[in-house]
């Protein structure tokens, strides 16, 4: 399934989620910039909230996958794509490495919060809440959403994608109780393939569209 725009794929996602959230407590973290496009539209039909939980991916020489990724609290998460056995010989042959890795990234995500509180785990107490994403390949960024969410007490976990790979639904249906996915592809290409337009804008817009959401509530 492809689709016209990251907004064109968040109205859909909306419709879906409203019928049953549309009076419910509930907040969206987004994954990922793209992931804030899709989840604004949800956010506007049941107003509430959108945050972003901004992670990076920790990646090694001659890896085609990161290793582990990181975020905003410099808690990390290893890459269940990644067999226990992987994981452990990298880490023995790369642990100096990735502890460089694991300091630069946090530098990095540091820069992109820039002061601006663009995720709060005390506004996420109590909450039903909804990681949103653009699409997902692999399961790295719903593992690091995992790992950030793990001291808040929620009511319940929902994630809503337009797109996503075969593994990314078997781990969702694991950890939330609830997976709203617009079209699951059996060999998932680079994100942006599935969309005509890329409406993703730059940082700066990105704040701004989280931060004035409530300005659009319908």
């Amino acid at each position: 399934m492809y689709f016209s725009s990251r907004l064109q794929a968040g109205r859909l996602l909306a419709n879906q989620l409203a019928q049953k959230y549309r009076y419910e407590n509930c907040a969206i973290v987004a994954l990922d910039d793209g992931g804030v496009m899709v989840g604004a539209q949800i956010a506007v039909q049941l107003h509430c909230i959108i945050t972003l939980l901004i992670s990076k991916d920790i990646t090694l020489p001659r890896e085609n996958n990161a290793i582990a990724g990181m975020t905003v609290d410099g808690k990390m998460a290893y890459n269940h794509n990644l067999s226990d056995g992987e994981i452990d010989e990298l880490v023995s042959e790369y642990h100096n490495l990735i502890e460089e890795e694991r300091i630069h990234k946090f530098s990095e995500i540091n820069g992109l919060m820039g002061g601006s509180g663009l995720i709060n785990r005390k506004v996420l107490q109590h909450m039903n809440i909804i990681l949103v994403s653009d699409g997902l390949k692999d399961t790295l960024k719903l593992d690091l959403a995992a790992e950030y969410l793990k001291p808040i007490e929620i009511e319940s976990l929902i994630v809503a994608l337009p797109i996503a790979s075969v593994p990314v639904i078997d781990r969702i249906h694991v950890m939330a109780d609830a997976v709203y996915c617009l079209s699951v592809a059996d060999e998932y290409m680079d994100t942006p393939h599935y969309y005509d337009k890329d409406d993703t804008p730059d940082h700066k817009k990105i704040v701004e569209t989280i931060e004035d959401i409530v300005l659009h509530w319908k």
